[in-house]
């Protein structure tokens, strides 16, 4: 099968918008939407914004694209320095590790709720994400199986049919995106993440909520480890 190259990118990427009446609410969801795409951790990650490029990509005056950006800082996405800019917000090792574990709650209970409300149907989809892939070639394509594997996790969540929990999430997507991004290709991670999502998968489809639970909270953890263990870029 033929694979369709994707990428994370470590830029930001915005562009014009068409104003109207609800142009500050697209301005912010358009700066939020290509923060959260980019690969935050890699070492050429763009982290510092220029509100005057920011506003002649967006095509707009730099007045609005302020009042996102501090939209945005209260959210924790970016952080304004006085006299120096605005930058993205990365964050700590400790602090990633606290996310981690807090992301393996809110999927476990996922998972949870799939093995108890879900249709069939829906439970099989997420086989889709994981047929182009086999254990033994998964390497030749990282970068495409790096984008599934991360929409692999956001299924299941939103498969939870818990809208706070699927919000919860989402406040911890940009950091939680980019570290699967950015480990993804370590140590063996891909070939084990492929298998891991099998025996979920089976779980799910057997309504076995337990195992599914379980599975779904040690495949985080996992990467609790992996980080804590081998990752030094945070520090």
């Amino acid at each position: 099968m033929s694979l369709k190259r994707r990428t994370v990118s470590s830029q930001l990427a915005v562009g014009p918008i068409d104003t109207g009446f609800s142009l500050k609410d697209k301005i912010y969801d358009s700066l939020k939407a290509a923060i959260t795409s980019m690969n935050i951790y890699a070492d050429d990650a763009e982290l510092r914004l220029d509100e005057r490029r920011l506003s002649e990509q967006l095509s707009i005056s730099r007045t609005p694209v302020r009042e996102a950006l501090a939209r945005l800082e209260q959210e924790g996405l970016v952080e304004i320095v006085p006299r120096r800019g605005v930058y993205i917000v990365r964050k700590t090792k400790a602090e990633i590790l606290e996310m981690l574990t807090v992301w393996a709650a809110l999927e476990s209970m996922s998972a949870r709720l799939i093995t108890l409300n879900s249709s069939d149907l829906e439970i099989a989809s997420l086989r889709t994400l994981l047929s182009s892939y086999s254990t033994g070639q998964v390497k030749d394509h990282i970068d495409e199986y790096s984008e599934d594997n991360i929409n692999f996790h956001q299924a299941i969540l939103r498969m939870s049919g818990n809208q706070l929990i699927f919000d919860t999430a989402e406040n911890l997507f940009i950091h939680m995106r980019s570290i699967r991004a950015r480990t993804i290709g370590e140590n063996d991670r891909a070939k084990r993440s492929i298998v891991d999502h099998l025996e979920i998968v089976e779980a799910l489809e057997a309504r076995n909520t337990l195992r599914a639970e379980q599975l779904v909270r040690e495949h985080t953890l996992n990467l609790a480890k992996h980080v804590d263990t081998h990752v030094g870029y945070l520090d």
